[in-house]
């Protein structure tokens, strides 16, 4: 098991990332709660920027769930094509749409609960979600923050059940709503998983890493 590091030097390295980003953001584009649970749920085994890339055009004509169910299950494959899994990824779109429409006006739920309950959507996703549009302190581990998590010693453990559990009990409460874009982001551009950028890091003299790249 990862070592796990102590209160104060995990406030110090969050205090770190906040000077260097104040407030830091999804990468996933959306104009609203639906089409972000559409484009979270979409990037599952893809990257934001590819989701992105698809989303783009589609978003201006469907934003709703209405209007996804108007635009169909195939002109919906044809702008989402590119992505991984796309087939699979549409008839679940399609399936949600037709819930929401049918079960909450049209509305995205903002409980946990609700939003598992849709096809397509895990617990990473309905977290992000949570956090992104609603401002809940929930934590949506990806693989990088549990790269992050295990090598830093910040937030370690054997899955993402348990990291997201880590980080709600040792990141300081006033980092909580930004804790996991600040590792993600740190993850993505820096800790990256075959050549961590260490001489840059800006947590490297806190960081329990000890295969830290010269």
């Amino acid at each position: 098991m990862a070592r796990q590091l102590d209160y104060h030097t995990i406030r110090e390295i969050f205090d770190r990332f906040h000077a260097a980003d104040p407030e830091p953001r999804g990468e996933l584009h959306h104009v609203n709660a639906y089409t972000l649970v559409v484009a979270v749920a979409l990037s599952a085994q893809a990257t934001d920027a590819g989701v992105n890339k698809a989303t783009r055009a589609l978003f201006e004509i469907a934003d709703t769930p209405q209007k996804m169910l108007d635009l169909g299950e195939e002109r919906l494959i044809a702008h989402i094509k590119t992505i991984g899994l796309f087939r699979n990824k549409a008839k679940n779109v399609i399936k949600l749409s037709r819930i929401l429409v049918e079960d909450y006006g049209g509305e995205v739920p903002n409980s946990r609960a609700a939003l598992i309950s849709l096809p397509g959507v895990g617990r990473k996703t309905a977290n992000v979600v949570l956090n992104m549009w609603w401002r809940h302190p929930a934590q949506a581990v990806d693989t990088h923050i549990f790269r992050v998590g295990n090598r830093s010693g910040i937030c370690p453990g054997k899955d993402v059940d348990a990291v997201e559990r880590a980080i709600e009990d040792n990141i300081p409460v006033d980092y909580q709503q930004h804790a996991h874009h600040w590792l993600i982001l740190h993850g993505r551009y820096h800790c990256k998983a075959r050549k961590p950028m260490c001489p840059t890091c800006i947590i490297r003299d806190l960081c329990l890493y000890e295969d830290k790249t010269p």
